[in-house]
């Protein structure tokens, strides 16, 4: 293939733009010198590109081979993690407390790699290249304000890549239907009265109000919802008192809900509302609940899907696996929510030596480079691929 070639041609330009971002990572929506990198190398190159707010950059490619209105919308995302690296690589983090430890260096080298294949290649296709370089990604933000400013306007398909430190290398996966979860913060805060200990009918105890939510939340599972759609509810944190000897007037909870279904997430926070507010009550406690909805499932079109899987397959025959949904989040969901046809794959580039695989996020996570070439021509492969059926249908 030819994406594979060219790709190929800059394998190592590629490796050396993702070290130099993987040693200066930065917070998300604050990566300005992340974002000047990237307009530095679209200015070489010669490709047109805008720059958004307050970070992140689309750029676009136009193909010469005849005129088409057609655009497909290839996605990267830019930021790191408050994380401390522990890695002994010679280009590790030199911004304390930051590193890219969800492989997003990686998709920012891969998807300028594609900038540069595309760009080679512009004679054989009709129609347009739109490359997404997303800011936020961690905080649930990018997407969103890239949506804000037009990144899908007109768009037909649009594909998205993340890595994977625990995939083989090179080996591409993905699924049709809802592979990431819709991803929501809640927040409760529940008041009663505080009291001595040795008195507790002088009180009403916030403390075993908050333990009764805890476990009455659990019920949105096993009652409230079809058993055929999962949800997952997550209670990572509970606070309340402040001493031994003394009934807490507050108990304050936080927490996560997790599920694929767009009708069962367009109403969860109102059956979470009426299931704590009534549970406190009984416990002459009231409460109040905050309830945020980050992400939302990411939800893959099957046409999108299939036509994504057989680009992977030319650029790495016999490499294909398929995906099994997770509950985990990723804010390319918000995408999928417009109406392009939109489908989201993983990239393997598992560490070869065995004993230093960690997980993503983790502090020593380590991703092998030769993947990004096959990132590349998939990227560049999947977008001229889709142009070329979206100009066939016409």
């Amino acid at each position: 293939m030819k994406t594979n070639e060219l790709a190929h041609a800059i394998a190592q330009e590629t490796i050396d733009y993702r070290r130099d971002i993987h040693r200066h990572p930065e917070p998300s929506m604050e990566e300005f010198r992340t974002t000047d990198r990237i307009c530095e190398e679209l200015v070489k190159l010669g490709v047109s590109y805008k720059r958004m707010k307050p970070t992140g950059v689309i750029a676009e490619i136009k193909g010469t081979k005849g005129e088409s209105d057609k655009i497909v919308m290839i996605r990267g995302d830019i930021d790191a993690l408050s994380i401390r690296e522990k890695t002994d690589l010679p280009f590790k983090s030199v911004n304390e407390g930051f590193m890219h430890a969800c492989g997003h260096d990686t998709h920012n080298a891969m998807l300028l790699g594609a900038v540069k294949v595309v760009n080679q290649m512009r004679d054989e296709f009709a129609g347009t290249v739109r490359f997404v370089f997303q800011p936020g990604e961690e905080v649930a933000l990018g997407a969103k304000a890239m949506l804000d400013q037009g990144c899908m306007d007109g768009v037909g398909y649009a594909f998205g890549v993340h890595i994977s430190s625990t995939l083989p290398c090179g080996y591409v996966s993905g699924m049709a239907g809802s592979s990431y979860a819709a991803t929501d913060w809640f927040k409760i805060k529940i008041k009663g009265k505080t009291a001595h200990g040795a008195d507790p009918k002088n009180g009403v105890d916030a403390a075993v109000a908050g333990s009764a939510v805890v476990m009455a939340l659990q019920t949105m599972v096993s009652r409230e919802f079809d058993p055929a759609d999962p949800v997952v509810v997550t209670v990572g944190s509970i606070h309340s008192g402040s001493r031994f000897n003394i009934i807490p007037g507050e108990c304050n909870i936080e927490g996560t809900c997790r599920m694929y279904s767009p009708e069962l997430h367009k109403d969860i926070d109102k059956v979470m509302k009426r299931i704590v507010e009534n549970t406190a009550a009984a416990y002459r406690c009231t409460a109040e609940v905050e309830y945020n909805k980050l992400l939302e499932a990411c939800a893959n079109d099957k046409e999108a899907f299939e036509l994504g899987k057989a680009s992977a397959e030319k650029v790495a025959p016999g490499k294909f696996v398929p995906a099994t949904p997770t509950m985990g989040g990723e804010d390319f969901g918000w995408y999928t929510t417009t109406d392009a046809k939109c489908a989201f794959f993983t990239l393997g580039a598992r560490w070869p030596d065995e004993s230093k695989i960690y997980s993503m996020h983790h502090e020593s996570v380590l991703f092998d480079e030769s993947a990004l070439e096959t990132g590349v021509a998939f990227y560049a492969q999947v977008a001229i691929d889709a142009l070329d059926k979206m100009n066939s249908e016409k």
